[in-house]
């Protein structure tokens, strides 16, 4: 159970923030604000007590949080992200977490890590390889973790922007799960709940304390989660998926 989450309100520049999906159009900054406030009272509605961070200008992808942090039970993770221009946001929540924790660890070059590659799974952690992590990265974070009881492992990413892109683990072995990671061994053993191509978006979810907050605008996503027993409360992130971010992206829970 999580009973805390820590967010960043986006700055004015968060239209020159990073993406891949420039066909979607810019961001509306003003919507943006709007829809970030709506899912800090979704948190809220979850029961978390949510620490709102100033906007950070100097970063224009710095709302999103997960990006720069790992947070466990017993330790947290300052990652290196792979996208240079993003490092700086490592300082800018170092302070905070340090604040409340007693165990704080970091990656150093040449790894690089971006916590929106690595998903939970009770003890157990895995870690997508993609353009944003490398296996040095990957390895200093399995080593950490390994310091503090827990495993790690790795997973090949082929077409997704980050593993939690295509993932999301929703307890109870479900998982969520699209695209290149339906067929693959790793995640046979889990119960699937399988989003189709068309609505890949809402494959980013994220369980809090029994509800699971989808994006506004994936029926089907929506009513195969329901189907599971759970309580699904839609947020509205379009402004968020013009630059290739998402739900879990915007929070670190904890």
């Amino acid at each position: 159970m999580f009973s805390k989450a820590i967010v960043r309100t986006p700055g004015k520049s968060l239209i020159d923030g990073l993406t891949d999906s420039k066909h979607l159009g810019s961001p509306d900054y003003q919507k943006a604000i709007t829809q970030h406030k709506a899912y800090i009272m979704a948190l809220q509605s979850c029961g978390l007590e949510v620490h709102v961070l100033e906007s950070c200008e100097d970063y224009p992808d710095s709302t999103f949080v997960e990006d720069v942090a790992l947070i466990t039970p017993k330790c947290a993770i300052f990652t290196r992200p792979g996208a240079e221009s993003r490092r700086g946001e490592v300082e800018q929540i170092e302070t905070v977490l340090r604040d409340q924790f007693d165990n704080v660890e970091r990656v150093e070059a040449p790894g690089t890590i971006e916590a929106g590659d690595i998903m939970m799974v009770d003890n157990h952690y895995y870690i997508g390889l993609s353009d944003r992590t490398n296996i040095q990265g990957a390895e200093q974070i399995i080593g950490i973790l390994n310091k503090y009881g827990y495993t790690g492992s790795t997973v090949n990413l082929k077409e997704v922007l980050h593993l939690k892109t295509g993932l999301s683990y929703l307890e109870n072995n479900l998982l969520v799960i699209c695209g290149e990671f339906k067929n693959d061994p790793i995640f046979s053993r889990f119960d699937h709940i399988d989003i189709p191509e068309e609505e890949s978006y809402a494959a980013n979810c994220i369980w809090v304390n029994d509800n699971v907050l989808i994006p506004t605008g994936y029926p089907l996503a929506k009513g195969k989660i329901i189907s599971t027993g759970y309580n699904v409360i839609e947020v509205d992130v379009s402004e968020y998926k013009k630059l290739d971010g998402g739900l879990s992206c915007l929070s670190l829970r904890y």
